[in-house]
């Protein structure tokens, strides 16, 4: 149950309570970006009390982030962004599980969407946004977005309760246009903190089932003017279907790279740092004598599991394929970043390899 005493003053909304908090304990979400707008996402998130929470950015800090970026300080230069947000977010919430992917949102890192129930777009690559729409799409994932441009910046929740998506609003990227970037064009820093804010009412909203959701809405707010409007925008059901198809196409190609032929097999397998687990049972042959082979019957791997480096490379192996995808998915499922299984099983290396014996 969680900590009542560190949410009383959220519980006692009628719109929360009890049963409200216990919600955003069990919610899980992942945050695609920790720079400007992912930094107070987290920190408005983790004080709130939401239980599950996923961090994906494959950059370090940098010394001119700091001004906006908050949950880093100068003595976190060069470290891993992701790593240096957990170590912040630990401390203001121990009570929170956080997983973090120290890699960029990319076609091959996209499955790590799976597990969780809403997204929260923190990024300034437009080539990423439609990739997180369109997975987010497949998946049927709602997104909260956010994008800031120097003293303004608009906020939306695509995908939600099968309404409208990125693509509705932006049908198309238009070949040779860019939106320049923090870097290029500056940003002043509150205004960061004040779109980030907004992307994480509309996660408690969407978690809580309270208020009316920015679905179909853009909101702008402009810094220097103090003013906010909300402008409404259509479902298009052609660019959904598109997003749908294209997100399908990246996760089913996802999912063949992490199936390993037995030629890929035996070459990682001679990489002492890579952990490979054979999930059969004990007495289960042809026996593979590998020397960095860890035999977990399938039914111990989730106490296994539970002392390993969740960003460990893993290939896991049983007789045919199928346990080991399983349990592939199920460490993917816990947050494991980085696991891979032999697709036809130890079947498949008989003859190639002196290892095997029967």
């Amino acid at each position: 149950m969680p900590n009542n005493t560190r949410y009383s003053r959220q519980i006692i909304l009628p719109e929360v309570g009890a049963l409200g908090q216990q919600k955003l304990q069990d919610a899980r979400v992942l945050v695609i970006g920790a720079g400007g707008l992912g930094c107070p996402v987290l920190q408005n998130l983790v004080m709130a009390g939401v239980g599950h929470i996923g961090i994906a950015d494959g950059d370090v800090v940098d010394e001119s982030n700091l001004h906006r970026q908050s949950l880093y300080t100068i003595s976190d230069v060069g470290k891993s962004k992701v790593v240096a947000a957990k170590q912040v977010l630990q401390a203001l919430n121990p009570e929170v599980d956080i997983v973090v992917f120290p890699e960029f949102f990319e076609s091959n890192t996209a499955a790590m969407v799976e597990k969780y129930q809403i997204i929260v777009d923190c990024t300034d690559a437009i080539d990423v946004r439609y990739l997180i729409n369109d997975v987010a799409v497949a998946k049927r994932i709602p997104v909260v977005y956010a994008s800031i441009h120097k003293f303004q910046g608009q906020v939306s929740v695509f995908n939600y309760q099968n309404g409208p998506s990125y693509r509705c609003l932006f049908p198309e990227k238009e070949e040779g246009i860019t939106i320049p970037s923090c870097e290029m064009s500056g940003v002043l820093g509150v205004v960061s903190q004040m779109l980030g804010s907004f992307q994480a009412t509309e996660v408690l909203k969407i978690i809580l089932g309270i208020g009316e959701v920015l679905s179909g809405k853009v909101l702008i707010y402009d810094a220097l003017c103090c003013q906010t409007q909300i402008i409404a925008f259509a479902k298009n059901q052609k660019a959904i279907e598109k997003g749908f198809i294209k997100g399908n196409q990246v996760l089913n190609a996802t999912k063949q790279k992490n199936g390993l032929t037995a030629t890929a097999f035996l070459e990682k397998c001679n990489h002492p740092e890579i952990v490979v687990i054979d999930v059969r049972e004990v007495e289960e042959l042809p026996e593979y004598k590998g020397t960095n082979i860890i035999k977990i019957p399938l039914g111990q791997l989730a106490a296994y599991s539970e002392n390993l480096n969740k960003n460990q490379e893993i290939i896991l192996f049983c007789q045919s394929g199928q346990r080991s995808l399983a349990a592939m998915q199920y460490l993917e499922n816990c947050g494991f970043t980085s696991v891979s299984h032999l697709e036809k099983g130890i079947v498949s290396l008989k003859n190639q390899n002196k290892s095997i014996t029967t």
